[in-house]
């Protein structure tokens, strides 16, 4: 089965018309994208954009062949017309199944929001799956056969794509490729970065793809450290790492500071943004955890388990210090290193980059200051792939 992406871009295009943003301003040339349209086979038509015949002429097809036209989506504005030769568009009921003469098979995929998911069979048995912008499948049943190729809004939900991971209809070998592509990433290098960390990919318009054939995405590292300062985005960094996964322990070192309320809105803020998934743990013991098996973990942060590390050393008395409560640090850091080495987990863990700062006034703050550089380094050293967030841009230091 034969795919041609027409349009990758969102319901209005890739740069939207009149937005000022830097996004747009950036999507110029190879990097526009049309409105979202697929073309199957030559004979099967999911969705309609403006110019569709001009697009399908500049990736060398020709829509005469096209014996069914299906939308995914309302749309919004002015009516897409449909080109004269064209089958008039329409939709699947959900749950139906639509038999072509051509030998595909279509069944409506029911959504969590207005619109039609399509899993198209091919007469080679080949199978995709599409869905429209911002939607997510309703009342998956597992386990699932595996798409062949799964299309769909990988940037706004991300967590559709997890859903499909739970039940088995994205599998190791599935191309999983990203569509109605908007301003929210800029496009370039920053988007390919985030889809990779996604086990997407995205293509220009006018691509064409065979479902089926293999295609080689970067697997998320096992374990990968995002570094940076206060309010850097570096949380949010981590979490994008993670949010297409079905199951995720997010392990919260910091605790809850009862009767802080400014710790506690903090903690909110990371809480309401995170996935319902995702199961949460309030604990500094961190080396079981690796140790053992289970779903991906993300650590936030090893700045404050270094907190409790260096407390429970007294660290922060230079006579306790000296007495035993350095050598007593460094074992738990080495511990903590072992353990990141020899894990199974996948692990993403968020420190504090603090070296570049102004040197703190007190001995104990300098001296939080070197041993969270000490034990970044050894963290960074254990791991594939390490990050430094700056003004929420991700720079890749390692990996």
């Amino acid at each position: 089965m034969e795919l041609t992406l027409l349009g990758t871009g969102a319901p209005a295009g890739l740069p939207r018309p009149d937005c000022p943003c830097a996004a747009c301003a950036s999507a110029a040339g190879p990097r526009a994208r049309a409105a979202t349209a697929l073309l199957v086979d030559g004979s099967l038509l999911l969705d309609l954009m403006p110019g569709v015949a001009f697009a399908a002429a500049r990736a060398g097809h020709s829509l005469g062949g096209v014996r069914q036209v299906l939308l995914s989506h309302p749309h919004d504005g002015p009516a897409v017309e449909v080109p004269a030769g064209l089958p008039q568009p329409g939709r699947v009921p959900d749950g139906r199944e639509l038999a072509l003469l051509t030998g595909h098979r279509v069944r409506a995929v029911a959504l969590d929001s207005p619109g039609t998911g399509y899993a198209v069979t091919g007469p080679d048995g080949q199978r995709l799956l599409y869905l429209p912008p911002g939607a997510a499948p309703a009342g998956l049943e597992e386990p699932a056969e595996p798409y062949a190729m799964v299309l769909l809004d990988v940037v706004g939900r991300p967590d559709a794509l997890a859903r499909l991971r739970a039940v088995g209809a994205v599998g190791p070998t599935t191309d999983v490729v990203a569509v109605h592509l908007d301003h929210d990433v800029p496009p370039g290098a920053e988007a390919r970065r985030r889809l990779a960390a996604a086990g997407a990919r995205a293509v220009p318009d006018g691509t064409t793809l065979e479902v089926g054939a293999y295609e080689d995405v970067p697997d998320l590292p096992r374990r990968t450290l995002v570094l940076g300062g206060a309010r850097s985005g570096k949380s949010l960094e981590a979490e994008r790492r993670l949010e297409t996964l079905p199951e995720v322990l997010y392990v919260a070192t910091g605790g809850s500071r009862n009767g802080d309320t400014e710790w506690a809105a903090r903690v909110s803020a990371h809480q309401e943004r995170r996935p319902g998934s995702w199961r949460t743990v309030e604990t500094c013991d961190l080396v079981p955890l690796l140790r053992g098996g289970g779903p991906p973990l993300l650590v936030d942060c090893l700045s404050l388990w270094l907190t409790d590390a260096m407390d429970s050393v007294g660290a922060w008395d230079d006579a306790e210090w000296a007495d035993g409560g350095e050598r007593a640090l460094r074992e738990r850091v080495r511990e903590l290193t072992d353990a990141v080495r020899a894990t199974r987990r996948t692990v993403v863990a968020v420190s504090n980059e603090v070296g570049s700062g102004i040197v703190p006034a007190t001995a104990s703050g300098r001296r939080y200051r070197d041993e969270l550089g000490r034990l970044n380094a050894a963290f960074a050293q254990e791991c594939e792939q390490v990050l430094l967030v700056v003004a929420g841009q991700a720079l890749m230091l390692k990996g």
